[in-house]
C-alpha cells in the first residue's frame, strides 16, 4: 500500500472541508482507494490527510495534480500555508485486540 501524507495549516477546518468535498482532483478516478483525515488536538488549524493507492504511480500523479490545483488559487482560503507533502510505503500494519 502506498499513502500520499498531505499536511498544512488551514484558515478554518469548515473552509478546508468543504474545498476537500469539492474534490478537483477527482481522487476515485485518481486511484484513492481510502483516506483518512486528522487534526492534531491542540491546534483546529492544521489538518493531514493520508490517501491510500494501490501504487506509487498514482500517488505521484495525484500529487502532481494537487501541486496545480494548489498554485490555481482552486483551494482558496482554505489553505493557511504550503503544503508538506510525503509519499510512503507501508511496511507493517498490526492490529491488536483485547
Amino acid at each position: 500500500m502506498t499513502i500520499l501524507r498531505i499536511e498544512h495549516p488551514t484558515q478554518d477546518f469548515a473552509t478546508w472541508k468543504t474545498a476537500f468535498d469539492r474534490d478537483p482532483a477527482n481522487r476515485r478516478k485518481a486511484g484513492v482507494q481510502r483516506y483518512s483525515i486528522y487534526q492534531p488536538i491542540d491546534n483546529p488549524h492544521y489538518v493531514l490527510i493520508d490517501l491510500e493507492f494501490e501504487t506509487v504511480t498514482q500517488a505521484e500523479k495525484l500529487l502532481a495534480t494537487m501541486k496545480q490545483v494548489w498554485s490555481s488559487g482552486a483551494a482558496g482560503p482554505a489553505l493557511g500555508g504550503e503544503p508538506r507533502t510525503q509519499i510512503l510505503e507501508t511496511k507493517e500494519v498490526t492490529q491488536l485486540v483485547g
